[in-house]
This record gives structure tokens, C-alpha cells and sequence, in this order.
């Protein structure tokens, strides 16, 4: 029972999987309170900007209100202006804005525009109202009153620093007042800024250990996904011994080269396999198979061979057969016992010097194998016309 309890337990890291499948459903690193950082630390280096500007500014103002000529006209350039004025600035404003928080999100969980689909059942005011009422509306909630209390408490520092400044406002030019009034705006918007990147970091902070808490797994569901992906360990299992099989195989192979020399006879299909047999009377009961291979390595056997002048006898069947029925080192299969005795009586007719056709080779039907060890299909009978 405590196994089973374990294994339902989200204990185990995200795999690169369930990251993937969180990025494709819209769940990534991010923050609002980020966001807001970085639009008041933009809107700080424009109040700057535009403290440094206030007598170009002043002296346009006054332009605008200087009034010559004819009234109307007047007006519409002056109205004309004003809209200009105002879209520069707006535009100076909000593209700097937009540039952060597009910075902002690149830099904490990257630009994804994969998002997941419309849900329909979102606009159903009874789950928005579920949602108000949830946990996590309640911690967003002491989240907001928290940073209103400390944005409250340094504007309150601010303010009570430049209170007695603003006093002699008055007796000031007015471009020095405004001066004055621009650089206390500037002192207070650092010291919000300063605030909200104190909040921003511990909100961050806060969001990736809810994002990794949120994409935890179970034991169980690694183990779904590892055999979803990889397949069953029991499958893998069969494939890792099946080529751990044919490397020793190979390795067999090439090592029983050395003996081709000896073989009495060899059996090929010229394109894929060749069986270097031997059979000497009176020195094992039946013939042994010496060596064989299929594509390079069979070519090599044929080379050998043909250097050690053994005879090679072109009988794709039988080759096929003695390839897929054999094992280097063992006896030929019993059921073969007929077709390679008529090899090799065919071969010791030759070493005499006899004349002799290549024999009609017949082999039990279990024993017919395609190019790929598949039992051959023996064709069925024509009917009578």
C-alpha cells in the first residue's frame, strides 16, 4: 500500500516531454509584477528625459499660446500641432513600454505564440465565479495588499522628504519650479521602481517554484512516458539481446575466415550468402559447417575460396538453407543430410577428374527460405484448362 502511495506522489522532475507539452499548453515562466517593474523603470527613464527637456517644452507651450493673426486659422494649426505633440509622445511612450515587456518575457520563459485553444467553458460565470474564490485568488489577493502597503510606504518617504521643498516653490521662476517639481517626480518614480523590482524578484521567484511544482510526475507517469516513447522495458530488452546476438554472430563469423582454407566445398548465392563446409570421411559423422556470412563477409569466404582453390558451387537454395539451419562450428541440419551428400559426392567426383554434372538438388519444403529466413509459400498446384 505505501508503494502504491509513493508511486502517486508527484516526487520526480519534469522530463523534457512534459516541458514540451507545457510550452505547447501556454505554461511558461512569467509575472506580472514583472510587467509592472518594467513599465515603471520606463516611465522613470522618460520623466528623466523629459526633466531635461522642460525648457524646450516651456518655450513650445508658450509658442502655442502666443496668439497672431487670424484667430481660426490660428486655431487649427495650433490644434494641429497639439495632436502631434500628443501622438509622438504617447507613441514614445508605449513603444518603450511594449520593447520591455516583450524583453521581459524573453528573458523569463521565452516568446512562445503556441498558446492553447479558446475553452468555451471559461465564460461560464460559474466556474469565473469558483476561480474568484480559490486559493489562488486569495493568495493574489494578500499579494496585491502587500505591495500596495510597500509602494505606500516609500511614496510616503518621498513625499515626507520634499514637503518642505515645496513650500518655496512659490518664490521660485517658473521654469525653475518646474525643474524642481520634475525631479521630485523623477525621485519618486525611482523609489516605486526600486520597490516594484523587490516584488517583481519575489514574485518570479514565486511563479517558478509554482510552474516546477505544477509539472512534478509521478513515478508511474515517467514510467507511462518512457515506454510510450521508448517502448516497454521488456521490448527493449528482447531488441538490445537480439543485436547483442548478431554482433557475436558477426564477430563468429569473421573469425571462422581462417578456416575457409580447410572447407571441402562452398554453397553460395553469389549475391548474399556463402557456406564454407567440410567433410572428410572417417574425421566427423557429418559435414560441419566451417564458416559463412552473408554480403560482405560472404564475398569474402567466395574470395578466400577462390585463392585456396576450393570448390564453390553456385545453389542459392541450399545455401539459404544451410545459413539460416546452421551454426558455425555444428553439424549441417539432419533434413539437409540428402542434398549436401549429393554436393559432395558431385565434389569428390571432380577431384577425381570425372566429368560430372551439378546434381538436381532437392530440399524439404521446412527448408526453403526466401533472402530474409522466411519460409518459403510452395506455389499450389495449376488447375487441369
Amino acid at each position: 500500500m505505501a508503494d502504491e502511495d509513493s508511486d502517486l506522489e508527484k516526487t520526480e522532475e519534469p522530463t523534457p516531454r512534459k516541458r514540451e507539452q507545457a510550452l505547447e499548453n501556454g505554461q511558461i515562466l512569467t509575472s506580472q509584477e514583472a510587467f509592472v517593474f518594467g513599465a515603471m523603470a520606463v516611465a522613470t527613464g522618460l520623466c528623466m528625459f523629459v526633466v531635461g527637456q522642460l525648457p524646450q517644452i516651456a518655450g513650445a507651450w508658450g509658442r502655442m499660446l502666443r496668439i497672431e493673426g487670424d484667430l481660426d486659422a490660428l486655431m487649427i494649426d495650433r490644434l494641429g500641432d497639439l495632436g502631434w505633440y500628443v501622438l509622438l509622445f504617447g507613441l514614445g511612450a508605449a513603444v518603450p513600454v511594449m520593447m520591455s515587456v516583450i524583453g521581459l518575457q524573453a528573458l523569463m520563459g521565452g516568446l512562445h505564440f503556441n498558446g492553447p485553444s479558446f475553452k468555451g467553458e471559461k465564460l461560464n460565470p460559474f466556474s469565473g465565479m469558483k476561480r474568484m474564490v480559490s486559493m489562488q485568488a486569495l493568495i493574489n489577493l494578500l499579494k496585491s495588499l502587500i505591495k500596495v502597503g510597500i509602494l505606500g510606504v516609500l511614496a510616503y518617504t518621498v513625499f515626507k522628504a520634499i514637503l518642505l521643498d515645496l513650500d518655496g516653490l512659490g518664490a521660485l521662476e517658473p521654469a525653475t519650479a518646474a525643474a524642481r517639481i520634475g525631479q521630485m517626480v523623477v525621485d519618486l518614480l525611482s523609489r516605486l521602481a526600486l520597490g516594484l523590482a523587490a516584488i517583481a524578484a519575489v514574485d518570479l521567484a514565486w511563479q517558478y517554484r509554482t510552474l516546477m511544482k505544477g509539472l512534478m510526475m509521478t513515478k508511474d507517469e515517467v514510467k507511462r512516458e518512457s515506454k510510450e516513447q521508448n517502448g516497454s522495458p521488456e521490448l527493449k530488452g528482447k531488441i538490445r539481446q537480439k543485436q547483442m546476438q548478431a554482433a557475436r554472430r558477426a564477430g563468429r563469423q569473421r573469425k571462422a575466415l581462417a578456416d575457409v582454407p580447410q572447407a571441402t566445398a562452398i554453397i553460395t548465392n553469389p549475391t548474399h550468402f556463402a557456406v564454407a563446409l567440410r567433410y572428410v570421411p572417417g574425421e566427423t559423422d557429418a559435414p560441419v559447417i566451417l564458416a559463412m556470412g552473408r554480403g560482405p563477409i560472404a564475398h569474402e569466404i567466395m574470395d578466400i575460396g577462390r585463392k585456396a582453390a576450393i570448390h564453390t558451387l553456385r545453389l542459392p537454395p541450399l545455401a539459404r538453407a544451410l545459413y539460416y539451419s546452421g551454426e558455425i562450428g555444428m553439424q549441417i541440419d539432419d533434413r539437409l543430410f540428402a542434398a549436401v551428400a549429393a554436393v559432395l559426392a558431385h565434389v569428390f567426383r571432380v577431384d577425381r577428374g570425372e566429368a560430372v554434372d551439378l546434381p538436381d538438388i532437392d530440399l524439404p519444403s521446412e527448408m526453403r527460405f526466401d533472402v530474409h529466413g522466411r519460409p518459403e509459400t510452395p506455389e499450389p498446384p495449376r488447375s487441369a484448362p
